[in-house]
């Protein structure tokens, strides 16, 4: 028995607007217009189009060989076997810190209609309901994700609609008078100079992670050719529309250096604008993106464990499928690991946040290292690549290996972010030694 290819070309389409659209933009991205101003509009711009050519990296790998249905596959062919293990362990503890960063936002979000409300409840009961859902099946997972990603579609358009008419219209805020202005008339477009616009290119990293959710979803995608070439395509406008569209608006309606970084840049500006529940309808909309993000982590965390269990890299136990075809015992497990960060919301609520997306950050930029990586090996051994190839590779790839590398020296100047640095070796080393005592003579 294998996983059921129950996902239709809407449900991956939606699936990775899902991946990019989360909680770094609703919520971090306050903090990234604290350090950048108006140049985290540049900062999006160019960390996207990293980000593109990676996911046309991993689109022509997984096209090139249609039994690989993970980049995991990939890199145990590229790379080796050790390489696998440790990336397939690795990604599921990404989406691990996914889901725990996801929940706490969720209970950050609750408090803007409870302000007295334990962060650690709501993520809680929101734990326990994805986790339900995605028992039932994979297309039901579909479903909700479709759903989920399509309210902030819908949110971030009507922001910009409504944006640019008050723009239009030099709207008077509480805040002020709404117009393009704002961008640069407080301070200019680089207010805190060059650092501060270096400095907030971890928080857009961190926006972007989850966005090559689309390569793990091609094992129960049913027309991979057709539809994993359609959603990686599509990025180039998701970035321009969702990020640099939508925060350009919110800059526009209000300025940059009133935005509390604490909270949701999207709720603080529908909070001045005049219009009854606006607010709580955004908020609402940023609450069900940090529940639709913490859906696809919990897929994607027992997917990850399903498929190292039948590589030999997991516990047997965790390759058992329902009738339904779905890893149960691999879902119970990550759900009883995510819900750790009930006990840290529990006991610091304050800095969990800061803590868990920073781990998410560097475990990513690994991924996305070994995607690259393993593309790179691919072309210098491919005697013809395909129609959907990464462009002007291997160039490109050098750049992309570069661009990693000067994010982990970000995260090294920043106080908050590198104590995450610092622990997130450790999780490398002990698979290193799990594996070779394991596993390196079988």
């Amino acid at each position: 028995m294998s996983l059921e290819r129950g996902l239709s070309n809407r449900h991956v389409q939606l699936i990775s607007i899902g991946g990019a659209i989360g909680t770094g933009l609703f919520l971090a991205s306050g903090k990234s217009i604290e350090l950048a101003g108006p140049s985290i509009l540049l900062v999006y711009l160019i960390v996207g189009a990293f980000i593109f050519l990676i996911m046309r990296g991993l689109g022509e790998l997984l096209l090139s060989n249609l039994e690989c249905h993970s980049f995991v596959d990939l890199a145990h062919e590229y790379l080796g076997r050790r390489t696998a293990f440790i990336t397939g362990w690795t990604y599921w503890f990404c989406w691990i810190s996914v889901a725990m960063s996801d929940l706490t936002a969720v209970g950050i979000y609750m408090r803007f209609w409870f302000p007295n409300l334990p962060q650690w409840i709501p993520a809680l009961i929101v734990l326990l309901f994805l986790m339900f859902m995605n028992l039932a099946s994979v297309k039901l997972f579909g479903e909700i994700e479709f759903w989920l990603a399509l309210i902030k579609i819908i949110a971030i358009v009507a922001l910009i609609g409504i944006g640019g008419f008050m723009i239009l219209t030099n709207y008077e805020t509480e805040t002020g008078t709404a117009s393009l202005k704002n961008i640069y008339s407080h301070g200019g477009f680089f207010p805190n100079g060059f650092s501060g616009f270096i400095l907030a290119f971890q928080l857009a990293v961190f926006s972007f992670t989850g966005v090559e959710l689309v390569g793990l979803t091609a094992g129960e995608t049913k027309n991979p050719k057709k539809v994993i070439p359609q959603a990686i395509n599509n990025i180039p406008i998701r970035i321009l529309l969702f990020y640099i569209g939508s925060l350009g608006v919110i800059m526009s309606i209000q300025p940059w250096n009133t935005i509390d970084p604490k909270t949701s840049p999207f709720v603080t500006v529908f909070s001045t604008i005049g219009i009854i529940g606006a607010a709580s309808i955004i908020n609402f909309v940023v609450l069900s993106s940090a529940a639709s993000a913490c859906n696809s982590a919990l897929f994607s965390t027992s997917r990850m464990l399903y498929g190292l269990s039948i590589n030999d890299h997991a516990p047997e136990k965790f390759s058992k499928l329902t009738k339904r075809k779905n890893p149960s015992l691999a879902l119970y497990f990550s759900t009883l690991v995510v819900g750790i960060t009930v006990l840290l919301n529990y006991i610091m609520p304050d800095g969990v946040f800061s803590l868990i997306s920073g781990i998410s950050t560097v475990c990513f930029l690994y991924i996305w290292a070994i995607i690259v990586i393993c593309h790179l090996k691919y072309v210098q051994q491919a005697k013809k690549r395909g129609a959907f190839t990464m462009p002007w590779a291997p160039y490109s790839n050098y750049l992309c290996l570069a661009f990693l590398l000067l994010i982990i020296v970000i995260l090294a100047i920043l106080p908050d972010m590198r104590i995450s640095l610092v622990i997130t070796p450790i999780w490398f080393i002990a698979l290193y030694i799990i594996y070779n005592k394991k596993f390196a003579t079988v």
